[in-house]
């Protein structure tokens, strides 16, 4: 009870605070407050934002780790006080934002309180409390979302996981048409209004509508940022198009005409992925011949090496320190949660905590002791060290990534760096059994499903969103809409008729939850830049995609010192610092694939790659 006092006196204060510097009754506004007087309640706003962080991360992880309802209130009390701690300050620095003769930095800090609202909503009498039920209606719908296979339902994991293994383009098709029917359609209305009650927020904390708001995060206009993002995708847009084009032709092959044709866009049920986001789960059916096998199973070589999943975590963490980070702190292994408790339910999606803006670092996972965990042990562990790296900031505004790509892009340049090179060093795989040149297609290839096959889905999630947001996509064309930028986009088309009805959007996780998604395209394109600029500071000269840079202090302290800036920077002097370039660019992701970009242009030779 001491706790909740105290953090509701905090938020009392934080809300108090403008008419404390202005006037006695009412918030302060642009005309009668001073710089100094922002500047004051920024420092009031940055302390009640701090701590109320700390009581809300510790609820979430209490309850996501014991599931139960009485913590599930629990979380739910402390994210709704964040709530509307933040939409206050959000409103307030709105208002402050027009005061005249404001710094640079006090400007950015205003910028950065009201973008962290993603969602927000008006202040008209009950809007919030309309647009909370709309958004708890159809996140339940997408929660509670089940399609068929072979006419018995089955939940969307379950999808997931068949989609990705089930080579019946029957059932694919009906797996992907039911999800969406079921999940997406009855979703419009209620997002339709979700719309309108954003975009009145958005307008009221000074931008033209929701996603301009969202836009206004990078350091840049939200028009600047557009087309930066663009001119990024225009770079890597033809290797894409490569590998669309032998996709397709694998697909031809193993499914014919009738299904998959020669020409054209893809079928989006048969790359393996309910959203066709990322393609992985058919490697089997385009790996090439020879080629295809890497020569090695991590797998299997952890087992066999005895690996238990903390034994991944000390490597993952070994990682680090071999580039001269400190090691994590004792609490670090006394409170993460590493495997599935037997006595309990927990959320078992991996993630990276930080819960006092300090030390107390943690991950969460139910690992499991394959590749792919091994390789999300160092990405989550990426998270961490960058958390530790920026807490000396001044702010809590500027304990946070560059920008949003950059968190995801730290862990995702590690998780380049499990390279054979780096597993001999390991003692994991025999240098005997390196892969040779003859295995480099295989390599990339694997890579390239998922790396260069997500660019295009990236991009197009919150394309469409910007268009809704701003008017230019009405909601009788929202579907329309959305399978025509599929197409242009991705070069996919859904296995069946959709009618003006149909809502595929909603389908996907990242639309009902009102999550921004284009900072994913940011991470996959930053990690190569990144990744590019440790194998240069650490000497290396074979081929990209073979670098480690394990055990070189002086990447790691080059790294350290863009890691420490956090967000107290715009993104491209953090950018700069590590990579010698303010730009952002796809150069580095080509260079990566080029063996790979190379040999499609030789299997794709006289196909038509268009659609």
């Amino acid at each position: 009870m001491k706790t909740l006092v105290s953090t509701m006196a905090l938020v009392v204060a934080a809300l108090a605070a403008p008419a404390a510097i202005a006037a006695p009754a009412a918030p302060a506004t642009a005309a009668t407050a001073t710089p100094a007087d922002v500047d004051a309640w920024l420092a009031q706003a940055d302390k009640a934002y701090a701590e109320q962080t700390v009581t809300s991360g510790r609820a979430e992880w209490v309850y996501e780790t014991y599931i139960t309802d009485d913590t599930a209130q629990i979380t739910a009390d402390a994210g709704a006080t964040m709530s509307k701690l933040q939409v206050a300050q959000a409103k307030q620095a709105a208002e402050f934002a027009k005061v005249p003769g404001l710094s640079p930095e006090t400007l950015r800090k205003l910028t950065m309180i009201r973008t962290q609202i993603t969602s927000p909503a008006p202040s008209t009498p009950g809007a919030a409390e309309e647009f909370s039920a709309l958004q708890a209606r159809i996140q339940g719908l997408y929660g509670k979302g089940h399609g068929t296979l072979r006419g018995q339902p089955i939940n969307g994991s379950d999808i997931e996981e068949a989609m990705a293994t089930d080579r019946n383009p029957d059932e694919l098709k009906e797996m992907w048409l039911s999800w969406h029917d079921s999940v997406g359609t009855p979703m419009k209305a209620d997002y339709v209004r979700m719309v309108d009650i954003a975009n009145a927020g958005a307008r009221e904390l000074g931008y033209a509508d929701t996603g301009a708001l969202w836009r206004a995060n990078y350091d840049m206009s939200p028009d600047q940022f557009a087309a930066l993002t663009e001119k990024v995708w225009a770079q890597v847009r033809p290797l894409y198009q490569q590998l669309h084009c032998y996709v397709r032709g694998k697909l031809n092959a193993r499914y014919g005409d009738a299904v998959q044709p020669r020409k054209g866009p893809i079928r989006a049920d048969l790359l393996g992925n309910m959203w066709a986001q990322e393609w992985g789960g058919i490697y089997d059916l385009v790996a090439p011949q020879g080629a295809g096998d890497i020569g090695y199973d991590l797998t299997s070589l952890l087992k066999d090496k005895g690996y238990d999943p903390l034994k991944m975590v000390k490597t993952g963490e070994g990682f680090y320190t071999s580039l001269g980070f400190q090691p994590l702190p004792a609490t670090f292994w006394q409170r993460s949660q590493f495997t599935k408790p037997r006595d309990r339910e927990v959320v078992c999606h991996a993630s990276a905590w930080d819960l006092d803006n300090v030390d107390d670092l943690r991950v969460k996972m139910c690992i499991k002791v394959d590749a792919s965990d091994f390789v999300t042990i160092h990405h989550e562990l990426g998270h961490n060290f960058y958390q530790r790296a920026y807490n000396q900031q001044p702010s809590r505004w500027y304990m946070e990534g560059a920008n949003d790509g950059f968190h995801e892009a730290i862990g995702d340049t590690m998780a380049l760096s499990i390279t054979p090179d780096y597993l001999v060093k390991l003692g994991l795989l025999d240098p005997a059994r390196v892969p040779g040149p003859d295995k480099d297609i295989g390599l990339l290839l694997r890579q390239a499903m998922d790396k260069v096959a997500f660019l295009p889905f990236g991009l197009l999630i919150d394309r469409w969103r910007w268009g809704v947001f701003s008017g230019e996509i009405a909601p009788a064309n929202y579907e329309k809409a959305w399978n025509d930028m599929r197409l242009s986009y991705q070069g996919v088309v859904p296995p069946g008729p959709r009618g003006a009805d149909a809502f595929d959007p909603g389908a996907k996780y990242h639309v009902p939850a009102g999550v921004p998604y284009t900072r994913y395209f940011l991470a996959r394109i930053l990690q190569f830049q990144f990744y590019e600029a440790a194998c240069k500071e650490a000497g290396w000269k074979g081929p990209l995609h073979r670098c480690s840079f394990y055990g070189n202090p002086k990447v790691g302290a080059k790294l350290d010192a863009m890691l420490k800036m956090g967000a107290s920077k715009p993104w491209p002097d953090a950018l700069e610092v590590f990579t010698g370039t303010r730009e952002m660019s796809g150069g580095a992701m080509l260079r990566y694939f080029a063996p790979l970009s190379a040999w499609l242009k030789k299997q794709n030779a006289g196909q038509d790659c268009g659609w």
